[in-house]
């Protein structure tokens, strides 16, 4: 295979980073962000929360283990987090093209050429990551020496919720309780978790009225981008809140549950994106490992009198998610559906499904 053809990413302070392609020799841009985890690419690339953003994965080697076979069990697919890859480029420091692993059925590069996704490697991803860490994320491009320079894409110019929720209703399972899926750019693995625990599930589009729907509880996803862009989410998640039938959020669904309670969003430094955040329960000296994807985060001080915060980060003692004080209201930051792990905060899904 050639995978040696020069490549350069630039970042918009002029920063070039210069290395060899192992994907689609295609100019992209985005914002740059990294990830600290040792596995989970597969995962990671199809996660709809990526989308116009340029990953950078800050373990050394990458590739070992190849990509696993397109399968799926009750429409589900069994390896990915979505039908296509979302980031718009791919950075690592050391590319292994030789796979193994007993469901590997091609390459990294193979694939990143057939989604028409470039990929770099021979990049010095530790200098990459301490410049994020001191400047904060920035936009960059990654361009291939012969072919002229696309410009810099800002994707908090466009509502990337709207880009990867799905168009139309979709139902899954087969079981006695329903619960709404609200797809803000749902992860598969929250579906199948869900479909482990015996629920119909409705999933339907970001900005769908599903007022109309007979629900036991309402689901609310991850998601890419700026919460702000989904406000008629909001004002949807605030009158189902009147039936008070149980809600759960997770990761950009805590953001909309927090809004829908009065809080406000900021966006983060360089956004938490790792498979290793220490979060502590409020009130108490519990901590769970998670994994987590997000740039922004909830101000809890504009939380209403009638909710709580109910975890917070360990490390920048930022919000985690939030709780109703006498509702079934509740959601978390983090990621307890993290295929590739850690699954130390699944048990949220049996809390869920025991309120409905």
């Amino acid at each position: 295979m050639h995978r040696d053809k020069p490549v350069r990413l630039i970042l918009e302070n002029g920063l070039v980073f210069h290395g060899q392609s192992f994907g689609a020799h295609k100019a992209s841009s985005g914002e740059v962000v990294f990830n600290t985890a040792m596995v989970g690419y597969p995962e990671s690339l199809t996660d709809p929360s990526y989308e116009g953003q340029i990953l950078t994965l800050t373990y050394p080697i990458i590739g070992n283990y190849g990509v696993p076979a397109q399968s799926e069990t009750n429409g589900v697919s069994d390896f990915f987090e979505s039908e296509r890859i979302h980031v718009n480029g791919l950075i690592v420091q050391d590319y292994c093209d030789d796979y193994s692993h007993w469901n590997g059925e091609k390459s990294l590069g193979a694939w990143l050429k057939e989604e028409g996704i470039p990929g770099i490697y021979g990049v010095d991803t530790r200098m990459l990551t301490k410049i994020l860490r001191e400047k904060g994320s920035m936009l960059g491009k990654i361009v291939y020496d012969e072919e002229n320079e696309v410009g810099f894409y800002d994707p908090e110019n466009e509502n990337q919720v709207a880009k990867v929720s799905c168009k139309e209703v979709i139902e899954y399972g087969q079981g006695e309780k329903k619960v709404v899926l609200i797809d803000c750019g749902v992860k598969l693995n929250i579906v199948r978790e869900l479909i482990k625990e015996k629920i119909r599930l409705i999933q339907v589009p970001w900005d769908y009225d599903f007022s109309h729907i007979n629900y036991d509880g309402l689901f609310i996803s991850n998601g890419p981008g700026n919460p702000d862009y989904c406000r008629i989410t909001v004002d949807h998640i605030r009158e189902a809140m009147q039936k008070e039938k149980p809600v759960f959020g997770i990761c950009m669904g805590n953001q909309l549950l927090s809004k829908a309670a009065g809080a406000s969003t900021y966006k983060l430094k360089y956004g938490h994106r790792s498979h290793n955040q220490p979060v502590r329960k409020v009130g108490t000296n519990t901590c769970f490992i998670t994994s987590q994807n997000h740039g922004y985060a909830v101000d809890e001080s504009l939380l209403g009198t009638e909710w709580e915060p109910y975890f917070v980060n360990m490390n920048d003692g930022t919000n985690e998610g939030i709780r109703h004080k006498t509702k079934p209201f509740f959601s978390v930051q983090f990621h307890p559906e993290a295929a590739g792990g850690p699954t130390d905060t699944r048990f949220f899904f049996e809390d869920f499904v025991k309120m409905l």
